[in-house]
Parts: C-alpha cells; structure tokens; sequence
C-alpha cells in the first residue's frame, strides 16, 4: 500500500512538474511572438513620445520621430543624473538635435527600472495631459514596457515603436547563445512583472544615483 501511494505521488509529481514545462513552453512562445523582427513602416502619431533608455538607438529614433511631428514632446526616461541636455546633444547624431531638445525634450532622472520608467512617464503624461503615447524602446523590451505602461496609465493609449537591432532581425535568433539568454531573461522579467513581483526598487529617491536598467 506504501509503496503505490509512493509511486502515484512521484507520478503526480512528474506530471505536474512536466505540465508546468509545457505551461513555460507555450508561455515563452507567445511572449516571442510579440517580438517585432522589423521596425514598423508607418507610425500613428501620438500626443506625445516617450523613450526607456537602455538601448544604443533608442534615442536617435525617438528623436527622429519627434522631428517629423509624430508627437508634439518627448520624455527621455531613466536618464542618469550625471547626465545633462548638453551632454546628450553632444552624443546625438541629428543636426536639428539643439532645437529639438531646447524646445521639446524632457529628461526624467528617476526610473531605475521599467517599473520607475512607467512611474516617471505617467506622472508626465498626466501632467502635461497627454491622452497618447509613442513608446520607443527596443523590440524585445516593448511587451514589458508596454504591461507597465498600460497598468501605470490605463486612460491612455499607448502606440509601440519597437527598435530592432541587429541580432534581432536574424531568422533563427535562438540559434545564437547570447540572444537567446537575453530573450529567456527577459521574459523572466516579464513573467515576474505580469504577476507583480517586484525585486528591485523602483525609483531613486532624491539625491540617489540612479543605476539605470531595462
């Protein structure tokens, strides 16, 4: 008797164990497919654009979609507090960057995460009175910061610009061991923000330099 109970509870154990496989399985398929492979060919306009910092082309893009008005402001979020309008109008390719950044460009010192970015951006969205949001960030980190966005600012209407690199426009990306790590690590992330766990904190409290993080 001992021993079926032992070997239906192993069993029962296996199951779930391989359930919960499969459950991961299909998770982390739905999640790749949100990916973008190609940045989109059209943009809606929005009210205004906002960027997650993290990524190389981010900014340049988010600037280039600012330059030809398809948002009236943009809010560069999770920017290092050593880091000025000067210093990032420097590094800026655009020869329009001077006046776009004097006249229309935000920068948020706060976010340390994607968490402290929807916290940042809703707080100046809502101040500025924004109903729609151009959200830049790379195409792998767009479902996640869309989840936090849509949860922070749920009145307001968000329209993803994915940036794709490189490595994400390959078609077999999994094949690549430091791409796929990065993917499984980001739904990770993505996993844990869909249920709300939140490890890390959130945004710098004043006077704390931010370590910045997608």
């Amino acid at each position: 008797m001992g021993r079926t109970l032992l070997r239906r509870a192993v069993t029962l154990v296996v199951l779930l164990v391989g359930l919960a496989g499969v459950a991961g399985l299909a998770g982390f398929l739905v999640f790749t497919a949100q990916i973008a492979a190609r940045e989109p060919s059209s943009v809606k306009k929005a009210d205004a654009i906002v960027v997650l910092t993290g990524g190389a082309a981010r900014i340049p893009d988010a600037l280039a979609l600012l330059a030809e008005g398809h948002g009236r402001r943009l809010l560069i979020t999770g920017v290092n507090p050593s880091t000025s309008s000067d210093m990032l109008r420097e590094s800026l390719p655009q020869s329009d960057a001077d006046r776009l950044i004097a006249c229309c460009v935000d920068l948020g010192h706060k976010a340390l995460n994607t968490l402290g970015n929807a916290i940042e951006a809703s707080e100046w969205t809502r101040s500025q009175r924004f109903r729609s949001i151009l959200v830049v960030t790379s195409s792998w980190h767009m479902p996640r910061a869309m989840l936090e966005l849509e949860r922070a600012l749920p009145e307001v209407e968000f329209v993803p610009y994915p940036v794709v690199s490189t490595r994400m426009q390959a078609e077999q990306w999994w094949r690549d061991p430091p791409t796929l790590k990065l993917i499984l690590k980001e739904y990770l992330k993505y996993v844990m923000a869909a249920v709300k766990i939140r490890p890390a904190q959130a945004v710098a409290a004043p006077g704390e330099q931010a370590r910045v993080g997608p």
